[in-house]
């Protein structure tokens, strides 16, 4: 069997392990017919789309592991901690993970509460909107479930805090990780910014992940497309204020995504692709900035900002942007193609070169034929 191209788990980074909370669910997707708002007592029609859903721990695990190709008994694992179901939506995600490489033996079955799940629906005029279970069994993920897991953190490890469990789970994993000296990353909603910040939660992180709308929450300022600068500036007046030493990236949709470390910016714009659906690219924009950083890639590159064609695939940013663009490619939250060799492939194709640096980050193995450049350091 010819063995699957992967990154090659960095010796000096230390990291053997990463545990992750947050979501685990599905998800379908309607298309409803006629665009007036949909009525409290009122039936409509709609076209049930072949979109596969899922949530956010699940979705970023899922990059980590097969971009790694991490496995139970591997020199990379991938631990989700969650609860599901004891349903077929519940198993159904348990198969999934384990096929895609993750260690689920810390995923628990919960009798009598559903898997966590989510009805979207799209009106014609591209709005839409979604019912997520509220009583689902990955809202009963609490800090004594974490306690009685605590060993897991006996290896250098990176924390993943990711949303769809409560903030206050999600507090107590942040300071259990830290007690471990653990790197710890998160993601938050834009309603969770504000709440997270008053729980002291970006005091115990390494690394944020925010959309446009999220960073505003922390900004004080809304984005705009025309003047980012004055934008970053005020992200970075709060990061240097109150988290000197917090990493942040920013999604900025089609536009690419901005990143701050050690007081310093990189932006990496990026590539015109056609969208099938930008539902999940932040989340694998997380999943492949953690995956890069585990491989040994810098997080940032500090050199003058360079057009897409002009810059070569460096950093763990410029991975990172490649692969949320690949996934937007795909009508699912999680591509199902999304492995190293057609990611590599996917680059090749938009004439991204990849630096010295990343490729000799590859396991050795059969794949595609990609263009490396030198760079200045």
């Amino acid at each position: 069997m010819k063995q699957k191209l992967q990154l090659r788990v960095d010796a000096a980074s230390g990291y053997r392990r990463m545990i992750g909370i947050g979501g685990i669910g599905s998800g379908i997707f309607f298309a409803l017919d006629g665009n007036h708002t949909l009525g409290r007592d009122e039936s409509r029609l709609g076209k049930l789309l072949d979109i596969r859903d899922y949530c956010k721990l699940h979705i970023i695990s899922h990059y980590v592991a097969v971009l790694l190709g991490a496995a139970p008994g591997g020199s990379f694992r991938v631990i989700p901690i969650g609860k599901v179901g004891d349903d077929a939506p519940g198993r159904q995600m348990i198969r999934e993970m384990a096929a895609a490489g993750m260690d689920t033996h810390h995923v628990e079955f919960v009798p009598g509460a559903p898997t966590l799940f989510s009805v979207c629906f799209q009106y014609p005029d591209g709005m839409g909107g979604n019912l997520t279970t509220s009583n689902s069994a990955a809202a009963q993920l609490r800090g004594d479930d974490l306690d009685k897991r605590e060993d897991l953190f006996a290896e250098p490890a990176i924390a993943l805090a990711a949303p769809e469990v409560s903030l206050a789970t999600r507090a107590h994993f942040l300071k259990m990780a830290t007690q471990h000296r653990a790197f710890r990353a998160a993601s938050f909603t834009a309603a969770e910014v504000a709440p997270a910040a008053e729980l002291g939660m970006f005091a115990n992180l390494d690394l944020v992940s925010l959309n446009e709308g999220e960073a505003a929450v922390l900004a004080g300022r809304a984005f705009e497309p025309a003047d980012p600068m004055s934008f970053l500036q005020a992200c970075e007046k709060t990061l240097k204020g109150s988290y000197p030493n917090l990493r942040c990236v920013i999604t900025a949709g089609s536009l690419g995504a901005f990143a701050f470390s050690q007081g310093a910016w990189d932006f990496c714009p990026a590539p015109k692709v056609q969208v099938a659906s930008t539902a999940g690219a932040g989340d694998a924009l997380l999943g492949g900035i953690i995956a890069a950083m585990v491989a040994g890639l810098p997080f940032i590159r500090h050199a003058p900002s360079l057009s897409r064609e002009e810059r070569p695939l460096t950093s763990a940013l410029d991975l990172a942007v490649v692969l949320a663009s690949y996934t937007v490619t795909s009508a699912h939250t999680i591509h199902p193609h999304a492995e190293l060799e057609n990611l590599l492939a996917f680059a090749s194709d938009l004439g991204l070169a990849l630096a010295p640096g990343i490729s000799r980050l590859l396991e050795p193995g059969s794949g595609p034929a990609v263009k490396s450049e030198s760079i200045s350091a």
